[in-house]
């Protein structure tokens, strides 16, 4: 992310095709026409305007004419040159296709529609084509990513931003797409051999060969975040998931409802006679594309689609998405992928000559095999580590294997990009994008200050807090870091540290060692996971603004030593030894940890060695980096599911206790179509021994303003105490699908929320009796729970809830409503 915010800092003469058109269609009365389709006279080569009548294509061919034509309409035929732009073409009614307008009314029919006819064909014979139909499968990929910045026009040329840098406009070319001037700035190229097979249950594995870079060494995080957002994907498929989002495929046995199809040609695409059918959205708003596609008369198996995600999709941040896929006949029948594209125009705004970034991934597939029976090792998923061989192919190699050469503007990009990093104005405007991005300033070579938003804080024991840190960092590939900070309370008077180092033994099998101490006030009880970690930093300790007093923190000495192993991709173990001390940091207030010896007497500060296990199983998430700490791409977005065991060892340096601890969870996010996402949390978990209030499971509170992740909104800290617990957290983002309906909310593209959050739990009278502090009646024995609705994407960054309690009304000081908020980045 941090290259895609330089990139925005930096934001083209034209690279000559044959043909450029572009323009607005519009009736005698200069309405706009949406989707009117657009074709080189004499060619399949077209396409279709948007909901506004405005259109752009292009061709490497020469064509002299240009056909524009539409259902209720005369089509018109006009003479071409090689630049046609700001056309204004206008089309006439056609007398004799008025009986047609008025059965279609706009909206074209479903009952006895050929295309639709056509449509069903296509669904009975979708699993008859592709690889599904072998046994194991392999073949050769090759994928582009390339990022370009767009609309650059002279005036943007001249400013003083781009003084000494600008070299970098003389590669500029025009989108065949949308017809706008870009800046290649980015390239990254890779090829992968991939291994598949159906039978007796699918799996596959996708081996890199070598990879190319233009720029910049730890490119690896732009390019694993482009990959995110253009996630692999079936045409075929009910719904295509772009963006986190998933668009109604116009080849989905749902598309009659939301799409309009017209049969609009026939015609020999190389030895197969295909139909062409035009596709567009009956309603705006919704998440849907204006295209067209042609297909086999006989397989009905797609050859070529081209689609544009309609303008008025409820999206953030992107202007225009466009897909493409070519496929190719193999032995006369079967249809294989050939070339898929897709192109998106990211911009703050959605305004035609607003400057943005294209980011584009262009992938090639070739040299299929279905015959080569393979051991079930090639199908099993590695885990990735850096090769440098991998990363240094010669020029020679690419030349030989990329299977689509670069234009020269793209080869420009290389050498380009070397020089640009010499540039010290760039180099300073890298490190603002990178600082920003990652919350890191680099001192110096090696050294990282921060993190910058941990700077400042406020809590009831400290006042106000100051935070200083840093960490080493020569490479995202690092072996090793080492990382901590200082920090120092204006009203406690004191300092307070925490120290981390992480070591990368084996690469092959992730083998990381880490040793840690902090010494500093935190709350806890912020989670009903166990966790360790010696730089964890709890947002009540040091928040500005928050619910009611807090006294309930606590004075924290934690030593810890872990090995961390991933024999299989994705699945990783833990093992960890754990030593602290816990004392009260404000004594005198109500809130305490102590505890009653056996003999009676209270212990006001708490001895605890402990070993701990886990499990952590994430199947499909992807990482980018391979040093010792990697970069997740919205982790959220994979189920997970984590398995712990603790074992406390009483007497082992002087330890007080003897327990032990399973905790289970399980987090998955759903993408359900239309209808949005869904989010659930799922975790139970049971102490097994006599233990005091700090080594229970607390039922977390959250007294911050803002919503927080497996938090209870309206609960205050320590409000519920368990030894055996199970808790659920439900929360859906129905993506503005009721707002879309409702005009005068339409146009802000809000999206709703609901969900509601639960909790069951036990605490045994030993455990009540053994704590200094008054634990009777904390359990929640009865389930306790809370219900919200919220607007989410107000401003595309700011989300609202409103938390309702759902009982346990009479306890003391319960709060039985909030308005809490939230900030994010969202699509």
């Amino acid at each position: 992310m941090k290259y895609l915010i330089t990139l925005f800092l930096l934001i083209t003469s034209f690279a000559f095709s044959q043909v450029k058109v572009g323009g607005h269609i519009v009736d005698e009365q200069g309405e706009p026409i949406p989707f009117a389709n657009i074709i080189f006279k004499g060619s399949t080569e077209g396409g279709v305007s948007d909901e506004n009548g405005k259109f752009y294509i292009e061709s490497e061919n020469t064509y002299t004419e240009l056909m524009i034509s539409f259902l209720g309409f005369e089509t018109k035929i006009i003479p071409l040159k090689a630049r046609n732009f700001d056309l204004k073409i206008v089309l006439k009614e056609d007398a004799a296709a008025l009986d047609e307008v008025l059965v279609y009314s706009g909206k074209t029919k479903k009952k006895g529609n050929p295309a639709v006819e056509i449509l069903k064909k296509i669904w009975a014979k979708k699993r008859q084509n592709g690889l599904r139909l072998y046994k194991q499968y392999e073949y050769d990929k090759y994928e582009k990513i390339e990022f370009d910045l767009n609309n650059i026009d002279e005036k943007f040329k001249k400013k003083r931003l781009f003084k000494g840098m600008e070299f970098v406009f003389e590669k500029i070319d025009t989108s065949n797409i949308t017809g706008k001037p870009y800046l290649p700035i980015f390239i990254n190229e890779a090829l992968y051999k991939v291994y598949g097979k159906n039978k007796p249950s699918q799996k596959s594995n996708e081996t890199l060969i070598a990879n190319k870079n233009s720029g910049f060494d730890s490119n690896q995080e732009l390019i694993e975040f482009v990959k995110q957002l253009y996630v692999d994907y079936n045409i075929y498929d009910n719904y295509l998931k772009f963006f986190d989002k998933s668009f109604t495929s116009p080849l989905s046995r749902t598309g009659v409802s939301v799409y309009n199809y017209v049969l609009a040609d026939s015609a020999y695409l190389g030895n197969k006679w295909c139909y062409n059918i035009v596709f567009y959205p009956r309603r705006k708003n919704e998440l849907t594309f204006k295209g067209d596609f042609w297909v086999n008369d006989t397989t009905f198996a797609i050859q070529e689609i081209e689609m544009n995600a309609t303008r008025s999709a409820n999206i953030n941040w992107v202007k225009e998405i466009y897909v493409a896929q070519e496929f190719e006949v193999l032995s006369d029948s079967v249809f294989l992928l050939k070339r898929d594209h897709m192109m998106s125009d990211f911009s703050f705004n959605s305004k035609d000559k607003s400057k943005g970034v294209y980011g584009r991934r262009t992938t090639l597939y070739n040299n299929y095999e279905f015959e080569k029976e393979r051991d079930d090792d090639v199908y099993k998923a590695k885990v990735s580590s850096y090769e440098e061989e991998i990363y240094n192919k010669p020029d020679d190699f690419w030349s030989e294997n990329r299977m689509e050469k670069l234009n020269k503007d793209e080869v420009g990009v290389y050498k380009m990009l070397d020089t640009l990093k010499t540039v010290r104005k760039f180099k300073q405007l890298y490190n603002v994008g990178a600082t920003l991005a990652t919350g890191y300033w680099q001192i110096f070579d090696g050294f990282d200050y921060g993190p910058l938003f941990s700077s400042f804080g406020s809590n009831d024991i400290e006042g106000f807090r100051v935070r200083v840190g840093g960490r080493t960092y020569f490479s995202q590939n690092d072996t090793w870091r080492i990382q901590g900070y200082a920090a120092y309370g204006f009203k406690d008077d004191k300092v307070k540290y925490g120290i981390s180092g992480k070591w990368l033994v084996d690469k092959r099998n992730r083998i990381i060692l880490s040793l840690g101490n902090r010494r500093d006030i935190e709350q806890t009880g912020v989670s009903l996971t166990t966790a360790n970690d010696v730089l964890s930093r709890s947002f009540a300790s040091s928040s500005f603004f928050s619910r009611g007093d807090n006294y309930s923190l606590t004075n924290v000495n934690l030593t810890n030593l872990a090995v961390d192993v991933e024999p299989i991709k994705n699945l990783n173990f833990r093992l960890g030894a754990t030593y602290k001390t816990l004392s009260s940091a404000a004594p005198d207030s109500l809130f305490n940890v102590s505890y009653f010896d056996k003999n009676g007497f209270e212990q006001a500060k708490i001895k605890q060695t402990e070993l701990d296990v886990g499990i952590t199983y994430t199947p499909g998430r992807k990482t980018a980096g391979f040093g010792v700490e990697r970069n997740v791409s919205n982790e959220g977005r994979y189920p997970t599911v984590y398995l712990s065991y603790t074992k406390g060892l009483k007497g082992f340096l002087d330890s007080d206790f003897d327990y032990d601890k399973l905790q289970l969870y399980y987090r998955h996010r759903v993408l359900m179509g239309g209808f949005g996402k869904l989010k659930y949390f799922l975790e139970v978990g049971k102490t097994f021994g006599e233990v005091p209030l700090t080594m229970l499971d607390v039922v977390p509170g959250n007294q911050a303003i803002f919503t927080a992740p497996r938090t209870f909104d309206l609960l205050n800290y320590y409000d519920f105490v368990t030894d055996e617990y199970a808790a659920l957290h439900i929360e859906h983002n129905f993506n503005g699908r009721i707002f879309s309906r409702i005009p005068l909310l339409r146009k802000l593209n809000w999206r709703e929320i609901a969900g509601v959050r639960a909790v069951i739990g036990n605490l045994s009278d030993k455990n009540v009796a053994l704590s200094a502090f008054d634990l009777q009646g904390k359990a929640p024995t009865k389930p306790y729970y809370e219900y919200f609705v919220g607007v989410d994407n107000i401003f595309k960054f700011i989300r609202i809830d409103f938390v309702f309690r759902g009982n346990y009304l009479d306890m003391p000081g319960a709060t039985k409503f909030a308005v809490k908020g939230g900030f994010g980045f969202y699509f």
